[in-house]
């Protein structure tokens, strides 16, 4: 019953006074269903088939009534009160229905929006913890799965409560053999808990296969480039046939439990009913009214009874599902950064003056053992200027501009905005005046059109094409089939990488950012596509704060600031000439080999 408890409190939750007036709803049917049974005995009674006496059943005074209509009557009237019960039992059963599946569906996507609402504000070191493919996981499967687990606790309420009833019109007909059967029906479920406990473990082990099977598939399809150039199919396609022969082994294995788990129930039904039947004529000398009663009670008591069984098996195959996606939001909750309603309509800042890393210390794992990925750095970086950062692969250079991008925290020190500390009151200020190019760009499988829109989706046409032009992207849009309307495929894979750049950085030049950040921008670019968006680049000095991560040298000749990090340190600073002219430096190095790789 704990799961039962613990679904009960979710769903109340979200549906509130709707579910318990469902709850009572479906007591209302109950009662109309037990009526309709105890009208069965005056109808057999006046069908004069079966001759039985009322007297014998302990409510027969409800029926009294009936012998002031004659004769000829009476059956109809009968036939016609038991119709008008039917009628409005059905009516209100379909009520419910439909009440039921707004619970369940709203519940999905109340734990839809919920949960997604609750990752897009996680902080930047939550994903960097989580697979993507784990959060994709659950928030399609592990959240459909909890909702079919919604639909076996409304099904169990309904038939708990249908079979407290039909026991309280059993325990009024005849308490003795009611509760000797409830006293077998009880001992019959307890040898039964077993079931509920395989059914928990057949969950967590469907929970865990499922974000394998996610999680390598999400993995491969990304890698298949490199499978196919690898010859990995064979490798890959042994996996794939072991993990989903896992799948079907666990979907058969349940089959086997649940329909193993009704077979009991059933026969052990038909065995009880023949023992009280035999029991109740010899011992509790039952007569035939009262023992048809209870009868017919029983028969349509015992599926129910069976039907519990089978929700609670369900609800227990669901739960490790829903108390992951529980579990997922209350790590988002602890994580959050700060809450768009509340910010959504602070401007971007503009700096001004600099930007300022005061003894900044930061690393990724915050206990005693765990090295620093930045360690004391003292940086300022010039309003409306170009800062270049350099080093070696694992020197701290994407660290630092997460940093300045408000991603992560210091562990120590503080970055300063024109002397105003970042904090997450000024956070979504900070992120709505920047304007980030990754390495790898990122577009959506939409439209070139649709793409520069998300970003300001009331920008005009002739603002769209002076930012292409801008990005020296303009002459190959114009030359694409459908020109902005063209779609790029998914991540942009229709376009080359030097024309992805570009839209990327029309993109972020459409938003007027006052902080252009650019990751190796231009790493992945040949010769004359990395000069264009130098160019381009070039043309934005002056305007707004330009920090850039360079892999190649010469990309940034340019540059008002180059910072030089080696492990997580700044160990250089000056301008590009200045550093150039120190051979033996770490930068002096890096020049003169990148220098080396170009003959």
């Amino acid at each position: 019953m704990t799961h039962v408890i613990y679904f009960l409190k979710q769903i109340h939750s979200y549906a509130g006074k709707i579910l318990y007036i469902n709850l009572l709803a479906m007591m209302f049917i109950s009662l109309l269903d037990g009526i309709g049974i105890l009208l069965l005995i005056p109808m057999i009674s006046m069908s004069g088939i079966v001759k039985l006496d009322a007297g014998e059943i302990p409510i027969s005074e409800m029926f009294t009534f009936l012998q002031d209509i004659p004769s000829t009557l009476g059956l109809p009237v009968i036939l016609a009160i038991f119709v008008l019960i039917v009628i409005g039992q059905n009516l209100l059963q379909r009520h419910i229905t439909i009440q039921n599946t707004k619970i369940q569906n709203g519940f999905f996507r109340h734990l839809q929006v919920e949960t997604y609402e609750s990752l897009l504000h996680a902080n930047w070191n939550f994903f960097i913890k989580h697979r993507k493919s784990d959060l994709t996981n659950l928030l399609t499967t592990e959240i459909a799965r909890s909702s079919g687990g919604t639909h076996s606790f409304l099904q169990f309420m309904s038939s708990l409560i249908f079979t407290f009833i039909q026991i309280g019109f059993a325990l009024f007909l005849s308490p003795n053999i009611t509760i000797f059967v409830l006293l077998c029906g009880s001992v019959l479920i307890f040898f039964n808990r077993k079931f509920l406990k395989r059914s928990l473990a057949l969950g967590k082990r469907n929970y865990t296969l499922g974000k394998d099977y996610l999680a390598g598939v999400t993995d491969q399809i990304n890698g298949i480039k490199d499978i196919k150039s690898n010859t990995l199919e064979k490798s890959r396609m042994d996996w794939f046939r072991t993990i989903t022969k896992g799948m079907q082994d666990e979907q058969i294995e349940y089959t086997k439990m649940k329909t193993t788990s009704q077979m009991y129930y059933k026969i052990a039904s038909a065995v009880l009913i023949a023992t009280f039947i035999f029991i109740a004529v010899n011992m509790f000398n039952a007569q035939a009214g009262q023992l048809m009663l209870i009868i017919i009670i029983f028969s349509r008591l015992w599926p129910r009874v069976a039907g519990i069984q089978s929700s609670l098996e369900q609800i227990a195959t669901t739960l490790p599902s829903f108390k992951a996606v529980k579990a997922l939001q209350d790590e988002c909750k602890s994580a959050k950064e700060f809450t768009l309603k509340e910010n959504h309509e602070l401007k971007q800042i503009q700096i001004t003056q600099e930007i300022e890393c005061r003894n900044v210390f930061f690393r990724y794992h915050q206990n005693g053992s765990a090295s620093y990925a930045l360690e004391d750095i003292n940086i300022v970086i010039p309003a409306n200027k170009m800062t270049a950062f350099v080093g070696r692969s694992g020197a701290g250079k994407s660290t630092l501009i997460d940093l300045l991008m408000g991603l992560n925290q210091p562990e120590k020190g503080q970055v300063l905005l024109d002397g105003v500390p970042l904090t997450n009151e000024n956070l979504f200020s900070l992120r709505r005046a920047i304007s980030y190019v990754p390495q790898d760009p990122f577009l959506f499988n939409a439209s070139i059109r649709e793409n520069l829109k998300l970003v300001v989706p009331d920008t005009t046409e002739e603002q769209i094409w002076e930012a292409l032009d801008f990005s020296s992207a303009a002459e190959f849009v114009r030359n694409l089939p459908q020109g902005l309307d063209t779609l790029i495929g998914d991540r942009g894979i229709r376009l080359s990488g030097g024309e992805r750049q570009r839209i990327v950085l029309a993109r972020a030049i459409l938003r007027n950012p006052s902080i252009l950040v650019l990751d190796e921008a231009t790493s992945a670019l040949d010769t004359e596509n990395e000069a264009k968006i130098q160019q381009a680049i070039d043309r934005l000095k002056g305007r707004m704060t330009i920090v850039v991560i360079a892999h190649r040298l010469s990309t940034i000749r340019n540059a008002d600031q180059v910072v030089v990090l080696d492990q997580g340190s700044i160990i250089q600073k000056g301008e590009f000439g200045q550093l150039a002219k120190d051979k033996r430096s770490v930068f002096g190095h890096l020049l003169s080999n990148q220098m080396e790789a170009s003959l």
